[in-house]
């Protein structure tokens, strides 16, 4: 399986078998689309969180984005009442919540990120290594605010080089938003809810 490296990996780029096996593995450990989308109500946010020094560390091989992903979700599933969106890139990953104990939410994706960090150490021989920067949130103010960064999360691997079209990046929640909405009103939403401008200081 090809390494992501330190330089941007394109999708793209991968022969047929390869994407073939990988798009096999991530749906022998799928996750269901967790809920259709619906206006914003309160305790709702937006989590971030980058590799140290933006290295790929998410990102060494398919199969880490893949199980990451899965514990990423498996972990939000039992401390929020709603995932709404997810992205999982090679440095950095964003996820769309609901949660009235966001503090809570914070503390557990600490311990995540710290028993992670040492099972992947291990395997890359880096034990000293710092995987993490953190995480951040974001707590969506309206509407609008709360369709953006949805649309945001989708264009993710898009913004940063990896693919050209949402449904090309496997490890989202884009192809699932996208059959449950429609790709009409997909293209309506995103022509009504601008992304210009988010980002510019937070994200990698």
């Amino acid at each position: 399986m090809n390494s992501f490296g330190r330089n941007a990996y394109y999708w793209r780029h991968l022969q047929p078998e390869e994407r073939l096996q990988i798009l096999s593995l991530r749906k022998a450990q799928s996750r269901p689309w967790h809920s259709l989308p619906h206006a914003v109500d309160a305790g709702q946010y937006m989590l971030t969180a980058a590799c140290y020094e933006h290295a790929p560390i998410i990102g060494r091989n398919a199969v880490r984005l893949v199980n990451f992903e899965n514990r990423l979700l498996e972990i939000l599933d039992t401390c929020c009442a709603k995932i709404h969106a997810w992205v999982i890139l090679p440095n950095h990953y964003h996820v769309l919540v609901s949660t009235d104990n966001i503090t809570g939410i914070l503390k557990e994706m600490g311990r995540m990120h710290g028993r992670i960090s040492y099972v992947w150490n291990g395997e890359d021989t880096q034990r000293s290594r710092k995987v993490w920067c953190g995480t951040g949130e974001t707590r969506m103010k309206n509407d609008r605010h709360f369709w953006a960064s949805m649309n945001y999360i989708h264009h993710n691997p898009v913004k940063h080089g990896y693919v050209k079209q949402w449904t090309e990046w496997p490890y989202s929640s884009a192809t699932q938003f996208l059959d449950a909405v429609g790709r009409k009103q997909a293209t309506e939403m995103w022509n009504e809810y601008d992304i210009t401008g988010m980002g510019i200081e937070w994200d990698p």
